[in-house]
Formats: structure tokens, C-alpha cells, sequence
């Protein structure tokens, strides 16, 4: 699925918005959570929020496996089928999509400006980006799906599988992993990044965490205190807070995810 700005001629290059859904969630439920397409619009970017094949919407987000391979393919066809700029190609996801988000980082570095993963970010076996990939994420610290302290929480293992199984049947109830701040060290780190974040509240429930970073590779991390597993700002959200958790309507994640995709070109 595309949505594509009324002010794109096909002559200038457009920025391009990859839009990634989570998991169960088909891309058409991604389109109503995020309402990115909308957002550009109004604010002059194409938005593509693919829906990935197979029985159930799930990302393999294995480096080198076909899922990211369709991923390269998407990029390519946004190259050969519309006036876009090349140096202001970005990737944001949600929950198994935002896991995929971090994957497509590392292995599209040199395509990819920045990433903004919500919900999920990931450190993947085997990372090693071509260059440093500037990060913004957002996550709650209640989301019960993926837990802030690390791992799965309690509804993320009661998710169904292929096999007709739990997450926790089939994993066993030891699907654990690093905590939420550990993994955006992880990134700050490997974008040769401060050791130590600044702290700073944005709203009432909201911090931001920043690393001082060479060259505008930054990594920042938006804590919602009593989070669910949620995007920040979104209405579609508060429909089903019941299953997902509380929505913060403090921060905006689609306006604070475009301003960090404007300030972080390819070409710096």
C-alpha cells in the first residue's frame, strides 16, 4: 500500500516513509495505527507500508533471510518506479515491525537515513551496518506485549503461532532479552555515541533520553511512563487500549518521527 502526497508531480524527488506493521497485524491495520500516510500529505513525503507474505503477518527478521531480501526488492522498485529522493529514504515500524526496522538498519544502512522503531527496538545477531544509521525510538514501560525490562510480557507470550501454539508454548515462558535502555546503548554504541544518555522530560509522563553523537548520528529514546504497547498520539490506539495498554497523547510519535527523519538525511 502507497500513499502518495497530491503535491507529487513525479518530477522532484519526493522523501519516501516505509511503514512496517507488527505482528497478526496486517499492513491495513498499520495504516489506521500510525496514520502516516495522511501526516505526508500534509507535510510532503510518500508513504509505503508494505504487508508481508505468508499465512500470518509476521517479519523474519533474520539478516539475510527472504524477509529482509523482500525489503531490499521494496527499495528497489521505490527507485525505479517514482521521483524520489535517494538520500531521504526512512523505515519506521511497530512492534514486530519496529524488530524489523532495526534489522532493515543494519542490513540497508547504506540506503536507509534513519529508522525510528516503536514499540520494539532490537540489537540482531550479527549486526554490522555500513555506516552509522541515526535511531529515534519510543517505547512504554508497561507495554505488556514487549516488555521495557527485557523480552516478551505476559500478552506477547500468549500470542498465537503458525502452529496453532502460544509464543510460550512453543518458545517456552523463557523468551527473555536485553531491557529497552540496553538495547538503545547498544545502538548509541555502535554509532560511536556517548556512553551515558542526558535525561530530559518532555511532558508529565514522557522522557527523552539523548547520546551525544559524531557527525548527526543520533540515538534517542522516548520513555512513556505507563506506556502500553502503543504509538504515541495515536487515536486508532486509544480505540484498543483495552488490549494494548494506556495511549499517551503527551508526544506525537508521527511528528516527532518526521522532524528526526528531516534532520537526518543519507548525505548528512
Amino acid at each position: 500500500m502507497r500513499e502518495i502526497p497530491p503535491t507529487y508531480a513525479g518530477k522532484t524527488p519526493m522523501p519516501v516513509v516505509v511503514d512496517l506493521h507488527g505482528y497478526l497485524d496486517p499492513a491495513s491495520f498499520q495504516e489506521e495505527v500510525t496514520q502516516l500516510g495522511s501526516y505526508g500529505d500534509t507535510h510532503g513525503f510518500i508513504t509505503i507500508t508494505p504487508q508481508v507474505a505468508g499465512p500470518i503477518p509476521l517479519w523474519n527478521t533474520t539478516l539475510g533471510g527472504k524477509d529482509l531480501a523482500f525489503i531490499g526488492g521494496l527499495l528497489r522498485t521505490i527507485d525505479s518506479t517514482m521521483c524520489v529522493d535517494l538520500n531521504r529514504i526512512y523505515v519506521t515500524g511497530y512492534s514486530n515491525g519496529a524488530f524489523m526496522t532495526s534489522s532493515v538498519a543494519c542490513q540497508f544502512a547504506s540506503q536507509v537515513a534513519a529508522v525510528a522503531p516503536v514499540a520494539g527496538i532490537e540489537d540482531p545477531a550479527g549486526c554490522h551496518p555500513s555506516r552509522p544509521v541515526p535511531v529515534v525510538a519510543f517505547h512504554g514501560t508497561a507495554d505488556p506485549y514487549v516488555s521495557y525490562s527485557g523480552g516478551l510480557g505476559p500478552k506477547g507470550l500468549e500470542l498465537p503461532t503458525i502452529n496453532g501454539q502460544t509464543l510460550s508454548q512453543e518458545w517456552g515462558m523463557s523468551i527473555k532479552g536485553p531491557a529497552v535502555p540496553v538495547l538503545t546503548a547498544i545502538w548509541a554504541k555502535r554509532n560511536h555515541c556517548g556512553a551515558k544518555a542526558s535525561a530530559k522530560s518532555v511532558a508529565s509522563d514522557v522522557t527523552l533520553f539523548s547520546y551525544s553523537c559524531p557527525g548527526g548520528n543520533d540515538v534517542e529514546l522516548y520513555r512513556i511512563s505507563g506506556g502500553g504497547h502503543a504509538w504515541p498520539g495515536s487515536v486508532f490506539s486509544k480505540r484498543i487500549s483495552s488490549a494494548i495498554g494506556r495511549v499517551t497523547f503527551s508526544i506525537t510519535a508521527d511528528k516527532i518521527i518526521w522532524n528526526f527523519f528531516k534532520a537526518h538525511p543519507l548525505d548528512g
